[in-house]
């Protein structure tokens, strides 16, 4: 997904979209995580997820504390503009229970 997209989005209609964090060599599903506009901006800058904490209210670096990043590899924005797909190399586990994928 180029920067392009970013202006796509109707950011005041939906300030938080949902995103899939897929494993690019093999498929699998990792986790489901939310953007705002600033978060996929340094994504797509960077290369490394970020992601908003809703808990939190506040933008986090995937593996800023636990060396687990996410390198990305490739993005997506679904047909409704409301749904990222990042298809990412996982550098660790994904889930902060230790384990591979939030999904098990």
């Amino acid at each position: 997904m180029s920067a392009e997209l970013l202006n796509t989005i109707t950011w005041d209609k939906t300030p938080l979209l949902p995103v899939i964090a897929q494993e690019v060599g093999s498929g699998d599903v990792l986790m489901l995580a939310y953007m705002n506009q600033e978060a996929l901006t340094l994504t797509l800058q960077t290369g490394f997820a970020h992601y908003y904490s809703r808990s939190r209210q506040s933008l986090w670096k995937k593996g800023e504390t636990s060396g687990h990043v996410q390198y990305v590899k490739e993005a997506y924005l679904d047909c409704d503009s409301d749904t990222i797909l990042l298809k990412v190399e996982q550098k660790g586990v994904a889930c902060h229970t230790g384990r591979s994928s939030c999904f098990f």
